[in-house]
């Protein structure tokens, strides 16, 4: 292992159950969670590890994740694993900014509370809609949709998926010239907003001015920004990206290749699921990722990289 990356998924990747084990069994996971639960005022046991309908709905989803997410990082870094950069797949990145130590983990299940909240109320329902379009390259994408009113690229998360959003009635007119030019499938996202999208940037004002109450520390290690797909090292360039983040593609690819680039050739994804595994396999099969999901993965990523 010459450069490892610990990545961070975002919304879509949260179920019943995450961190339980870690919650359970370890004192640093119970600390976490209840100093989110204490922070953001609800009873984050419950919300994650309860079968309920909250843990799906954007303003519980994201602190649930990120402080599940958090648990299980603090548990293994404990272990002996240190990153060299970080980054996080849209919400992940305030996990990833959490690990870098630029933000303190109580600020950020605040300020991601928020976030939550914002981007739940700024679109009435069924007004927005996402979709992903599966086999077909981006490019081409990016010229289906240029004459289509109020649809954009959401998501560039690996070769063959790409994720667009906006308008309900524009993102469904995109998906059918996309079909018509040779994407293999296109399917609607089962979510509640069209985020990254313009629709987003009433979410991002209100975002901004919630910031005004965090305070950013320097960075310990760099991490890599969604909107830019660059490597951060500067605090000062923290909050104005996150802010563009929410109504702006992420770039997720890119930002892979980018701490490729740089040397990187471990990636470690922390929290539930396995999504970002699957996209570093389509984006370069040469690195390795690992995923740490539960308390048995620890012990397995040790063996394989200590």
């Amino acid at each position: 292992m010459n450069k490892a990356a610990f990545i961070f998924p975002g919304q879509g990747s949260q179920k019943a159950g995450m961190g339980k084990d870690f919650y359970e069994e370890t004192k640093t996971g119970k600390e976490i969670f209840d100093k989110a639960s204490e922070a953001v005022g609800l009873d984050l046991t419950s919300l994650c590890f309860e079968e309920n309908e909250k843990i799906n709905i954007t303003e519980y989803t994201q602190v649930c994740l990120l402080t599940a997410s958090i648990a299980m990082m603090e548990v293994f870094r404990e272990n002996g694993i240190k990153p060299d950069i970080t980054a996080g797949l849209s919400l992940g990145e305030y996990s990833a900014l959490v690990t870098a130590g630029a933000m303190d983990f109580a600020d950020a299940a605040k300020i991601v509370r928020k976030r939550g909240i914002y981007m739940q109320e700024e679109v009435p329902s069924g007004m927005g809609a996402m979709s992903a379009v599966l086999g077909l390259d981006s490019d081409v994408i990016e010229n289906v949709i240029q004459n289509i009113a109020d649809v954009q690229i959401a998501n560039y998360n690996c070769p063959g998926q790409t994720v667009i959003s906006g308008k309900t009635e524009s993102v469904e007119e995109a998906a059918s010239k996309c079909k018509e030019a040779g994407a293999k499938r296109c399917v609607m996202l089962n979510v509640s907003g069209p985020f990254h999208s313009d629709m987003l940037k009433g979410a991002g004002e209100k975002l901004s001015k919630a910031f005004g109450e965090v305070t950013l520390n320097d960075l310990q290690i760099p991490y890599v920004s969604n909107t830019t797909a660059e490597i951060i090292t500067d605090r000062e360039q923290i909050k104005p990206l996150l802010v563009k983040q929410v109504s702006h593609s992420v770039r997720w690819e890119q930002s892979i290749r980018k701490m490729i680039a740089e040397g990187t050739d471990t990636f470690i994804e922390i929290g539930p699921g396995q999504t970002l595994a699957g996209f570093n396999r389509k984006i370069d099969k040469e690195i390795k990722t690992y995923h740490i999901g539960s308390l048995p993965d620890i012990e397995k990523v040790r063996a394989e990289l200590m």
